[in-house]
């Protein structure tokens, strides 16, 4: 990389210019870019908050970068802010041992051990829920009624559901486009239930967990499930969509917001597609911002979180009994 180019790049990096290092950077031809300048680019990228853009990038060079302490420190900050806390961890004990005692790599270190060990534990959880599921062969059947799930009773009807979170019918190419913008494949059962109303507040909004949160210490409560579109605000691609609660809430990037919660932003429920990939069948888990956006399973997949749902008086009525 020419020394002029360099000295503009970390000049810009300075300043906190992310956005023009990106741009300078993606002006020359991509043949063109060398093993520094995309070290470069990946750097902008995290410090921009892009940061599966920056493992993209980096990942791109790892031959070359597999025994280059930064280009490993570099990687574990990328996967450690969309919250792929078992790669970061690989990622920052290579860094140390290729350069012992760095202050940075230990203070990441120390942090990220006890996140990797849960996302471990949740990882196993999730594979053997899976395989049951996949055993039972009952995988996306949420187009007719069964069990407790029926859709002529799933939706609440009001003019403020219908207002608000009731997003018009979709075909093919808003999912094909929506996907796309996402950068992950919709589940199949998650389409289902939007076909039978694209998104809307359901009439069972509470559902189970095994730790407390900070909503309560038994389970979460939904305010809606977002539709398939953009125009809608509580739409997966509106105004208040999943891209909006990432960037602009700071929720990790590791899926696709898919309801809202009484809170009004402090705590979501997303699609978590860490363990199965971009294109697979992600798992279903909460996320507290008021807890440091702590993450706590749910279910292995969209059909089980949806037949999960209880109803909100459900844990009152408990907490009433308990008090006699």
């Amino acid at each position: 990389m020419e020394r002029e180019l360099l000295e503009q790049l970390n000049k810009w990096h300075e300043q906190d210019q992310f956005g023009l290092i990106i741009k300078r950077i993606q002006q020359i031809p991509e043949s063109e870019r060398d093993y520094e300048l995309i070290g470069q680019l990946a750097r902008a990228y995290n410090n921009d908050a892009r940061y599966r853009e920056a493992v993209q990038h980096l990942l791109s060079v790892e031959e070359q970068g597999v025994n280059d302490p930064l280009w490993q420190y570099r990687l574990g900050y990328a996967y450690c802010y969309i919250a792929n806390y078992e790669q970061a961890l690989l990622a920052f004990e290579r860094a140390n041992e290729l350069q012992p005692h760095d202050e940075s790599t230990l203070e990441f270190l120390s942090q990220v051990r006890p996140f990797a060990e849960k996302m471990r534990r949740d990882r196993q959880r999730h594979e053997e829920q899976m395989t049951e599921w996949e055993q039972r062969g009952t995988l996306n059947h949420l187009r007719a009624a069964s069990g407790t799930y029926d859709p002529a009773t799933f939706w609440e009807q009001s003019d403020y559901a219908r207002d608000n979170h009731v997003s018009a019918p979709f075909d093919e190419a808003t999912i094909v486009s929506i996907e796309h913008e996402l950068g992950y494949k919709l589940p199949t059962s998650y389409i289902q239930l939007m076909n039978t109303q694209n998104g809307g507040i359901p009439t069972r909004t509470v559902f189970p967990t095994e730790k407390a949160t900070s909503w309560a210490e038994d389970h979460i409560e939904i305010s809606s499930i977002m539709g398939i579109g953009r125009e809608k605000m509580y739409s997966i691609g509106g105004e208040f969509g999943s891209r909006f609660m990432i960037e602009d809430w700071g929720y990790p990037d590791l899926g696709i917001v898919i309801c809202d919660c009484p809170s009004a932003g402090h705590d979501v429920v997303m699609l978590d597609y860490r363990f199965c990939g971009p294109e697979g069948e992600p798992a279903v888990v909460h996320v507290d911002q008021e807890d440091d956006y702590e993450i706590t399973y749910l279910a292995p997949n969209f059909e089980t979180f949806i037949r999960g749902l209880v109803d909100a008086d459900t844990f009152d009525l408990s907490e009433d009994e308990d008090e006699d």
